[in-house]
Parts: C-alpha cells; sequence; structure tokens
C-alpha cells in the first residue's frame, strides 16, 4: 500500500485563506447586513470547496479553476442570479487580495455565470388588491397591518424600505416619503390618498405601543421596537387567514402589483424605473412582459379569429 496522504496537508493554507476571508470581511463593515451575510455565505461556500478540491495556493486559483467551481454548483442546482451573485462576492474579493499582493490578477474578471430563465413576479389583480386592503379594522395591530399594506401599495416599497421608515421620512402634508433603497440610495415617492388616511389612523394610536419615547421607526411590533421584515411577513399571512383571503401573499407582492397597476395605466416606464429605485431599467422593463400577458389574455378572449370554439 502506498503512504497514506498525511492529514491537514493543506491546513495552514487553509486557515491563511480564512485570516484572508476575514480580513476582507472587514472592509465592509458599512454594507448592508444583508449584503454582508450573503457575501460571507457564499465565500465560505467557495473556500470549503477549495479545501475539497485540495486548492492549497491562491497561485492556483485561475479562470479554469472557477469555472470549475461555477460548473460543479450549477450542476448542483444553484441558479443563474445566485452564481452570479457569488461571482461578485469573488471578484470583490479577489481585487482586494490583488491590492494586497497576494494575487497578480483578479480570476474572476470577465467571468460570468450562466444565465437562467426569468421569472415574471406574480402581481395581484385590483380586485385582489381591494380585497386584501379593504378590512374592517379592531385593533391598535390591525390598524397598523393596514397602513403597512396601503403603504406598500401605494408607495411601491421593498419590505426592507417599510421597516425603515422613520416618523421624519414621513410627511402626510405634503404628501410624500423619503426612503432609503438597495445601496443606501435615497428616493422620495408620492404617498396615495388611501395610504394617508390609514397612516394617520395608526399613526394616530402608535403612542399606545410605545416603550421608549425616542423610538423613530413609523411601524412598530408589539414590544414598541421597530418591526423587522420577517414580522412584516408574518402579520401579513396573519392577516390573510383572519380575513379568509386565499391567496398565497408576501409583501413584494405589493410593490409588483404596484408597478404593474401603473405601468398598465401609464405606460411611462422611466416613471415606474423612479418610483421603485431600480438602478437599470432593464429591471423595470420586466413588468412590461406582465402588461403584454394581460393584453395577449383580453385579445385571447375578445378577438374572433382568436377565441376557442365552444363544443
Amino acid at each position: 500500500m502506498g503512504e497514506a496522504q498525511a492529514p491537514g496537508l493543506n491546513e495552514a493554507a487553509a486557515a491563511a485563506r480564512r485570516a484572508d476571508l476575514a480580513d476582507f470581511l472587514r472592509t465592509l463593515a458599512g454594507r448592508s447586513p444583508h449584503t454582508l451575510a450573503a457575501y460571507t455565505r457564499d465565500l465560505e461556500q467557495f473556500l470549503a470547496w477549495l479545501d475539497a478540491e485540495g486548492v492549497g495556493e491562491w497561485g492556483e486559483v485561475d479562470i479554469h479553476c472557477l469555472r470549475t467551481y461555477v460548473a460543479s454548483r450549477h450542476r448542483g442546482g444553484l441558479g443563474g442570479a445566485s452564481l452570479a451573485r457569488a461571482l461578485s462576492a469573488m471578484r470583490a474579493w479577489f481585487r482586494h487580495l490583488a491590492a494586497r499582493g497576494l494575487l497578480k490578477a483578479n480570476p474572476a474578471q470577465g467571468l460570468r455565470a450562466p444565465k437562467s430563465p426569468r421569472r415574471l413576479p406574480r402581481a395581484l389583480d385590483v380586485d385582489q388588491v381591494t380585497r386584501v386592503l379593504e378590512q374592517d379594522t379592531d385593533s391598535v395591530l390591525a390598524l397598523r397591518d393596514q397602513a403597512m399594506w396601503e403603504t406598500l401599495y401605494s408607495c411601491g416599497l421593498r419590505v426592507s424600505e417599510l421597516v425603515g421608515l422613520n416618523l421624519t421620512d414621513v410627511d402626510l402634508r405634503s404628501h410624500e416619503a423619503r426612503v432609503l433603497g438597495k445601496g443606501r440610495k435615497q428616493r422620495v415617492v408620492p404617498i396615495g390618498r388611501h395610504a394617508r388616511e390609514r397612516l394617520a389612523a395608526w399613526l394616530a394610536v402608535r403612542a399606545s405601543l410605545l416603550r421608549d419615547a425616542d423610538e423613530p421607526a413609523v411601524f412598530l411590533n408589539h414590544r414598541g421596537q421597530r418591526l423587522s421584515t420577517r414580522g412584516v411577513q408574518n402579520r401579513l399571512a396573519h392577516w390573510c387567514l383572519a380575513h379568509g383571503i386565499d391567496i398565497k401573499l408576501h409583501p413584494h407582492m405589493l410593490r409588483h402589483s404596484f408597478a404593474s397597476h401603473l405601468l398598465e395605466s401609464s405606460g411611462d416606464l422611466r416613471a415606474v424605473q423612479e418610483l421603485l429605485g431600480h438602478a437599470n431599467i432593464s429591471t423595470t422593463q420586466i413588468y412590461t412582459h406582465l402588461d403584454f400577458q394581460r393584453l395577449a389574455k383580453v385579445y385571447d378572449e375578445a378577438h374572433p379569429r382568436a377565441r376557442k370554439r365552444s363544443p
């Protein structure tokens, strides 16, 4: 028998790589917790793969190595969007390593993830939105919840943007709110009449949940603290169950519905892009596909040469 490979042959290299990773993650201190968690998870998975493959030195990590890694993750079921995010994290880390002289060049530069089919976001129709929003409220928490659903739909907010709202961000007299979006980019969005009414009703009773008079959050949980994104998701599920709404609804669907209905009525893609806070108009264009689906359905049902014959 040949001599067995000594365990821990690359332990020193693996430990050094993890120290490099910790050093890189410290440079991301100003990023959002979500971004930091995603980068950490993606890069730790990459390091685990390097360990399993016996890659001991940074010099062995080249574009061929990375293509093998991407292919293995893709075969394992990781989608194009997730792979693109992982490659973005790797490019940023390799730039950091190159700046420190640990790499001669960025091996991930120019490497792209395989594209996966783009799924259309599901949007509610106007009647479904009305059913969700127009329910009787019988408690302080229900007033808060109704204000949240109206604000999500009226302003087209991400749930993270909703829970991030502070009292100083909302001006009911000027009918607008300042929103801190992705990349810490701020935008101003209008607040519709129904949302203003629901917000005013909630703000009138908000103090009943307060524990700390200095708490700036608009939306509070039952302990008087800022409501979390998970809390919003749970309350929306509870709302649907309590009111017999048989829709598998999540908060982002109200944002999708806002975009779809606004584009359907106005056709102004650039305005919808600004209201949603999309950096690229290509992201907003997905809602034109939703609109086309609606038009295609109307065509199929109405055009005399498209209608199916009755048996």
